[in-house]
């Protein structure tokens, strides 16, 4: 597809298709490293209620860094994935101390933070031009320059991306193949099987991050016996695997025989 004409093509469907969200409206370090952590593996629609409450609890990275992980798992609930609570936690606390990254190199070094989160960043926050590769872009670029391959690799993507970027409006063009590619998943099913490096989410139902995630809810409560703790999940063969991945994780933590979340 002619480059000029994917970028008019994709300019007039951001107009049409823009989301309204709440991190977009501030673009701060701040704002952008909470959406786009909590944005990992979990649909935007969830996202839009959490980050309001989680603004409202902690409305500034400093206030974020001085909490305990217990109350940031607290208010984490709803999302899944607890882990991303305690990276987004530990990432603020060494912003704090050691000041907001600005370079790729930098932002990678954060916790939960990979390529793809800081290529984000750097678009969304400091409007550098940077490509990167996320399940909505795949979706844009499978769509229109490679409909007929059938294992198209997260390479092959970004140097389109590189070369389609609009250099001018690095952040506003992000925006508008976000919204595009959640069209176009919404409409044509997203194309994902053709993406070598995209996984499909494994069921959360049956699993052990299923219990995980009750084992988490259950202790938002308050500290727990392990007998209680095992009453109020409803244990089962997946509860020993799922406590244990949570207190070596540093998410649960046992003081005088109560499990509780962890107080750090």
């Amino acid at each position: 597809m002619d480059i000029a004409v994917f970028r008019q093509l994709v300019w007039d469907q951001s107009r049409e298709l823009y989301r309204d969200m709440l991190w977009r409206d501030e673009s701060s370090f701040y704002h952008v490293l909470v959406s786009e952590i909590m944005l990992q593996q979990t649909q935007v629609v969830r996202v839009r209620v959490k980050f309001d409450e989680f603004m409202l609890t902690f409305p500034t990275i400093e206030a974020l860094a001085s909490a305990s992980l217990a109350d940031v798992l607290r208010v984490w609930q709803g999302l899944g994935y607890n882990r991303r609570a305690k990276f987004l936690h530990t990432a603020a606390r060494y912003v704090v101390e050691n000041g907001v990254p600005q370079t790729i190199e930098a932002l990678v070094a954060l916790p939960g933070v990979g390529n793809n989160t800081a290529g984000a960043i750097m678009n969304y926050v400091y409007e550098i031009p940077t490509p990167f590769v996320e399940t909505n872009i795949r979706t844009v670029y499978i769509h229109h320059f490679f409909q007929d391959e059938t294992s198209v690799s997260d390479r092959q993507i970004l140097n389109v991306v590189e070369a389609t970027l609009d250099h001018e409006h690095p952040r506003e063009w992000f925006w508008a193949l976000m919204d595009y590619g959640a069209h176009l998943k919404e409409t044509t099913g997203g194309r994902l099987d053709q993406s070598k490096q995209h996984k499909k989410q494994a069921p959360l139902k049956g699993s052990v991050r299923e219990v995980r995630g009750r084992i988490i809810r259950a202790l938002t409560e308050g500290p727990m016996s392990k007998a209680l703790l095992m009453q109020e999940v409803v244990a089962d063969e997946r509860y020993e695997r799922a406590l244990d991945g949570l207190m070596r994780d540093g998410l649960v933590a046992c003081t005088d025989d109560q499990l509780h979340l962890t107080n750090a």
